[in-house]
């Protein structure tokens, strides 16, 4: 499924900004910027938390300063009722789309439509019940490494392989919403490389392309990067 290399992924994530329309433009500008694929998120505001106004649902600082976290995710989120549209779409135009599940639910529905692959974030990393549920559809799977160390993704690993994942792709990533330069460490590429014998790459929420450059010498063969049109001034991700 991953062929190209480097294989080059282009995350609308919240960059539609509620827009159908504007989703499907997004597909367009990845498949004319030669990206090998496009991906969503799936979920609901539902299905990642609760609807409270309390203290410990607020975010205090950084580029979601002043949201609870339902009021983000519901903006944030990929309404269901677009996939198929998108899916669709993507076939159109002969770019691969696919999606991150954040729950089981989500891979059910996913299934429905064919996912070809499936990539895990960084914060679900360790949900264990996903990664098997994820892993029994025998599917490629592309795991982010946000925050995890090594421990945590050797079990991850070890339980994708057992429940039947056999394309396992990680990816290097540093969980600072935007990044910095300074943030990273494309060493550990190669430690990842040399640890799991498996395709590595980069998750890169950085501001322009300097890092996934230098992540490709670094011998990434994935990359994944958040996409926006060129003249898009809105979007909750616009930053990276």
């Amino acid at each position: 499924m991953i062929k190209k290399i480097p294989f080059l992924i282009a995350e609308i994530s919240a960059n539609h900004c509620g827009n159908f329309n504007l989703a499907k433009k997004l597909i367009k500008c990845a498949k004319q910027s030669n990206a090998n694929a496009v991906k969503l998120q799936t979920y609901t505001a539902d299905t990642m938390t609760i609807k409270s106004n309390k203290k410990y649902f607020k975010i205090k600082n950084g580029l979601w300063k002043g949201y609870n976290l339902w009021e983000l995710y519901n903006e944030a989120h990929t309404p269901l009722k677009w996939h198929k549209g998108l899916f669709d779409y993507g076939k159109k135009l002969g770019i691969m789309v696919f999606s991150t599940p954040f729950d089981e639910t989500a891979v059910d529905f996913l299934e429905k439509l064919k996912c070809p692959i499936y990539k895990v974030a960084s914060f679900e990393m360790t949900d264990i019940p996903l990664i098997k549920k994820i892993a029994s559809t025998k599917k490629p799977m592309i795991i982010s490494t946000g925050m995890a160390n090594i421990k945590e993704i050797e079990l991850t690993f070890k339980t994708a392989k057992k429940y039947g994942a056999n394309d396992i792709t990680l990816l290097y990533c540093v969980s600072n919403y935007p990044s910095k330069i300074s943030d990273f460490n494309l060493n550990n590429i190669k430690i990842l490389k040399e640890k799991f014998k498996c395709r590595v790459g980069l998750s890169d929420h950085s501001k322009d392309e300097k890092v996934a450059v230098a992540a490709i010498a670094a011998g990434a063969e994935v990359i994944e990067k958040h996409i926006a049109l060129d003249n898009q001034k809105k979007g909750l991700d616009i930053e990276f």
